[in-house]
């Protein structure tokens, strides 16, 4: 990773996020903790690994999705950044070892479980699947997941929410850290602790409804 250059890309986030941004937060200290951890995003818009990247301080290393390193300055940002490069339509075995020897050295892996922007009955906040990756990583490393509901992305893909004078919104909320069992991964064990964190997921949202004043009917 090229430290520079992430700290440079963080600083200009930040800076656009001042200006534009209004966000509210749960429990952000959790996302600051010491040590590694995975990080389980939600994923209702294309920008959540952004924001999140911007908001937690610390520095985070993202599973992302070949098809984004077609775009060759993107690509090389993402190479710069610490990506890590996931094949979604083959194996991402690779991907799994090397998010596994980050994690274990201390460093915040950020991973959106549901594998795609999604809504509807397919969000995991509502009961959609989980895929076991984040399962894999956290067992395997020995380290905790720690769920994030993030609120709000699906409208940030249009211009006026970036325009100055703050009319983005954005609402987070960092559920309590989960830890893996002291196993090896498995299907149970990987399916017991994908359990957990569905359950997780589905309470964090209800909190996060309840403390930032929402309902369900106000999300895709």
């Amino acid at each position: 990773m090229n430290q520079s250059i992430y700290a440079a890309g963080k600083l200009v986030a930040r800076g656009i996020f001042f200006c534009t941004m209004r966000v509210r937060q749960l429990r952000p200290e959790i996302a600051e903790q010491a040590g590694g951890y995975v990080l389980a995003l939600t994923h209702q818009g294309h920008l959540d690994p952004f924001c999140s990247a911007t908001l937690i301080r610390r520095r985070m290393r993202w599973l992302t999705r070949k098809e984004f390193y077609k775009h060759r300055l993107l690509g090389w940002l993402l190479d710069r950044s610490g990506a890590i490069k996931v094949n979604r339509q083959g194996t991402s075995a690779g991907a799994i070892r090397r998010a596994v020897e980050l994690a274990r050295a201390g460093e915040v892996i950020g991973i959106c479980p549901e594998g795609g922007t999604v809504c509807g009955g397919e969000a995991v906040f509502r009961g959609g699947a989980i895929k076991r990756g984040v399962c894999s990583i956290a067992i395997r490393a020995g380290v905790p997941i720690v769920p994030c509901v993030m609120l709000g992305t699906h409208a940030l893909s249009r211009v006026k929410p970036w325009l100055p004078f703050k009319h983005a919104r954005l609402w987070v909320a960092y559920g309590r850290p989960i830890n893996p069992p002291e196993a090896k991964s498995t299907r149970a064990t990987r399916d017991a602790l994908a359990k957990k964190l569905s359950e997780a997921f589905k309470n964090l949202y209800r909190e996060a409804n309840a403390t930032f004043g929402f309902d369900d009917s106000d999300w895709p």
